[in-house]
């Protein structure tokens, strides 16, 4: 048995997903020395290939076998050019396995049959004669996007403990995530407090989700607080509750979240934007589990698990006097530091098909997927935003989309840096989210340094952080 090609006017049984570890192409044509250049250029680039010279062998191929890819001709019969054989067999390819990229190739004067493939469904094409380095270029990109959705489905399937019935749905397969995985499998069901760390937009609240529904808690209250948005003056009436006449506003008895979180979670999001001031009395209840509602002497006890979230950098908070240690201390049992996406673009395709499905739905656009340069720009893309980010882009891409598959137009996306940008050439609304951008970084986070410095009040910026996705 050859082991990197098969005979050209036959077909053999190709390994099953998994089996082999270099890339495994399919290559037809109905010209030997076709494809004999194309085993000559492929095989020292580290491809495996096959070959097939009929329509009729390329479909029991892939009834027999895998591969990460498929280069097919358009015209099998001599004498002829409309492309009608390949153009079918194309179709019958797609309808097949919509995740097996098929790259066509086509003849200098075929060039309309290629935008037609393209149109079917082919992922690229490529005109004879080809440029070396263009052909592989294009192979390596469609293998490299191809096995990470076959990564990603596999993982998932592994991962079936965070997607059962009831819990949300977490996608997180890529390799930076497996940690994360790991700990949330191994403290979910406990009691533990449990902090979650990464930068804005990364999916902390999807983390506390799937960490109570883990819990023995799952079928009582999961509370969100964003703390960081609490007005000072009203932090203790919020989180503990008041009697009427406490102050000048309290005009009847009001229950605080603790309380409404009895029994189950709490998440207190941005935590590290709790005012000095507070973390005192946030301390005081995490420690004795006890609340005195704002104006009453009577003690209630409160039985809830905390889950807490920040972008902040606690540590050097503590370092700075703005964040007490001994609180840090009572919130981080154990920590959960989530990657930012652009360290975990595997989960991208899979996360971006996600998005689509749920804002198609929602807004009845009959859109079934993106295109090749779409999905390509997605995995570009710097993602400052984050998963927020790529979730408000599908968004807003579904909304814009004309036709049934998004186009690299639709997305909005631009590769060049912001620093970069002409602000000459931008709008009011780029510039704000660019400067906004630039005062969360500067301020590692802190949305409350960041809104003194850009002259705004806290409430004020996180609706702009909402706004662009931040």
């Amino acid at each position: 048995m050859q082991t990197q090609s098969k005979v050209r006017d036959s077909v053999a049984v190709a390994p099953r997903h998994g089996e082999a570890q270099k890339p495994r192409i399919l290559a037809a044509d109905d010209q030997s020395h076709i494809l004999q250049a194309l085993e000559l250029l492929l095989r020292p680039e580290g491809f495996e290939v096959e070959t097939a010279k009929s329509p009729a062998l390329v479909r029991e191929a892939m009834a027999t076998g895998y591969y990460d890819a498929v280069l097919i001709d358009l015209n099998y019969t001599r004498d002829t050019t409309s492309g009608v054989e390949g153009l079918d067999l194309l179709s019958d390819l797609v309808s097949w396995d919509k995740t097996v990229p098929v790259i066509v190739m086509t003849a200098w004067g075929s060039v309309e049959l290629a935008v037609e493939a393209m149109r079917r469904g082919a992922r690229d094409f490529i005109q004879k004669p080809w440029e070396n380095e263009r052909l592989l270029a294009i192979l390596r990109t469609q293998v490299e996007l191809h096995r990470s959705l076959q990564r990603a489905e596999r993982l998932a399937a592994e991962n079936r403990l965070l997607q059962a019935e009831g819990r949300p749905e977490f996608i997180a397969n890529a390799p930076a995530m497996r940690s994360v995985l790991d700990t949330i499998a191994r403290i979910g069901p406990s009691d533990a407090n449990v902090l979650i760390t990464g930068e804005h937009g990364t999916g902390k609240e999807v983390v506390a989700q799937t960490l109570h529904a883990l819990s023995s808690r799952a079928s009582r209250t999961l509370l969100a607080v964003n703390t960081g948005a609490l007005p000072e003056g009203t932090f203790e009436s919020e989180l503990f509750g008041h009697i009427k006449g406490a102050f000048t506003d309290a005009r009847s008895e009001r229950i605080g979240r603790f309380e409404l979180a009895d029994g189950g979670t709490i998440f207190l999001d941005e935590i590290g934007n709790v005012p000095v001031r507070q973390q005192a009395k946030l301390l005081r209840v995490i420690e004795s589990g006890e609340i005195e509602r704002v104006g009453s002497s009577r003690t209630r006890r409160v039985d809830v698990r905390i889950i807490s979230a920040t972008n902040a950098d606690l540590q050097a908070a503590c370092a700075a006097g703005e964040f007490r240690e001994d609180l840090l201390f009572r919130l981080n049992t154990v920590e959960i530091h989530l990657p930012p996406l652009r360290e975990r673009r595997e989960d991208i395709p899979t996360l971006a098909s996600h998005f689509l499905l749920r804002y198609a739905t929602r807004y009845g656009k009959s859109v079934r997927g993106l295109d090749a340069p779409a999905l390509q720009l997605l995995l570009q893309y710097a993602w400052p935003g984050n998963v927020r980010e790529l979730e408000h882009t599908l968004e807003r891409s579904v909304l814009m989309c004309r036709g049934e598959e998004i186009k690299a137009a639709d997305l909005g996306l631009t590769l060049q840096r912001p620093h970069s940008q002409n602000l000459d050439e931008l709008d009011l609304e780029a510039v704000e989210s660019i400067l906004i951008r630039k005062a969360l970084q500067r301020f590692q986070g802190n949305v409350s340094q960041a809104a003194e410095a850009l002259g705004l009040s806290r409430g004020a910026l996180y609706r702009r952080m909402e706004k662009y996705g931040l």
